[in-house]
């Protein structure tokens, strides 16, 4: 017989207590504390063009733009997880109590990773669809020129359009901004 390992649960206090204290990354998901992995230079890279686009495009527009460190709590599920970009309409509303978690997202984008794929398309999509504010969902393969964006058309409709041409242009719906495959893939060497 194999022994089973149980998974110590924790309250949202208790994780938050012992990310504060943290010298690394965790998500809170159903109870458990999950260690985020450190990106690829892909991953960062894209990213970070992806931050660079966002923040020149929005300058002087009442927007706050956030890049991977940034807590984003899903009050619904009562979850905390850390987007790799996220726009956020201000004024920025923040969890009760809190000076360091995120309540209102409006753009969230995730870059793949072959760990996180499944789970950012399927179980982390349907919690961000409960945060009243969101609007919009860009997923961005980092092994391959891709990217799948979901844009909110009413309660509970969504649009979905994919992407996958050098010269391909993704129109954001819930920001006024025009992103260029070829500027989001700078410098992105694909692997064979």
């Amino acid at each position: 017989m194999i022994a089973q390992v149980e998974t110590k649960t924790y309250t949202a206090e208790e994780y938050l207590e012992l990310e504060i204290n943290s010298q690394d990354r965790h998500e809170f998901i159903n109870g458990e504390i999950v260690l985020m992995a450190g990106g690829a230079p892909h991953h960062n890279e894209i990213t970070s063009i992806l931050n660079a686009i966002l923040r020149v495009s929005l300058k002087g527009k009442p927007y706050s733009i956030f890049a991977s460190d940034q807590r984003l709590w899903v009050p619904q599920l009562n979850n905390y997880t850390y987007p790799d970009v996220m726009v956020v309409a201000r004024p920025i509303e923040l969890q009760s109590g809190r000076t360091d978690t995120i309540t209102n997202p409006l753009l969230i984008a995730e870059v793949l990773s072959k760990g996180t794929r499944a789970y950012d398309r399927d179980e982390k999509f349907a919690a961000y669809r409960s945060i009243p504010s969101f609007q919009e969902y860009l997923l961005i393969d980092q092994y391959r020129l891709q990217v799948e964006q979901y844009s909110k058309t009413d309660a509970n409709k969504w649009i979905f359009s994919e992407y996958s041409c050098m010269g391909d242009r993704l129109i954001l719906t819930s920001v006024a901004v025009e992103i260029s495959l070829a500027d989001l893939y700078e410098n992105i060497e694909f692997g064979e």
